[in-house]
C-alpha cells in the first residue's frame, strides 16, 4: 500500500467519505457533460430513433443557408484538390501532391516489410 501513512494524517472517517463523494461528484459532472454535449445521448435515453436530436443542428444550416461540405477532385497531374465549404460560406481550396500512388495496405517503399 503505498499511501499507509496517509491515515496518520487523516482519519478514516473524514477520508473515506470525502474521497467516495468526490468519486461521486466527478462522476455526475463527467455524465452531465456527455449528456449536454451530444445529442445521440438523450435520443437513446428517450428511445428515439438516433440521429433525431441533430434537428437543432439542420434547422440552423437550413436558417443560415450554408452546409459543411467537403469535395474531392483527382487532377490529370496526379494531385488531388480538395474544395471545402466553410461554415461562413468561404471555400478552401487545398492541393496534394503525391510522389507516388500506393494501393490500399500496401506499405511505402521506404518501410521493410517481414
Amino acid at each position: 500500500m503505498n499511501n499507509a501513512k496517509m491515515w496518520l494524517v487523516v482519519k478514516p472517517t473524514v477520508g473515506v467519505p470525502l474521497f467516495l463523494s468526490a468519486d461521486a461528484v466527478g462522476s455526475f459532472a463527467v455524465h452531465v457533460a456527455v449528456l449536454s454535449n451530444t445529442s445521440w445521448v438523450s435520443d437513446f435515453l428517450s428511445g428515439q430513433e438516433l440521429g433525431t436530436g441533430d434537428a437543432e443542428t439542420a434547422a440552423l444550416k437550413a436558417e443560415t443557408g450554408v452546409a459543411n461540405a467537403g469535395y474531392a477532385v483527382d487532377g490529370t497531374d496526379g494531385t488531388r484538390e480538395l474544395m471545402v465549404v466553410l461554415p461562413d460560406g468561404t471555400v478552401a481550396k487545398a492541393v496534394l501532391q503525391t510522389k507516388e500512388v500506393l494501393a490500399s495496405g500496401s506499405a511505402p517503399p521506404n518501410i521493410a516489410t517481414n
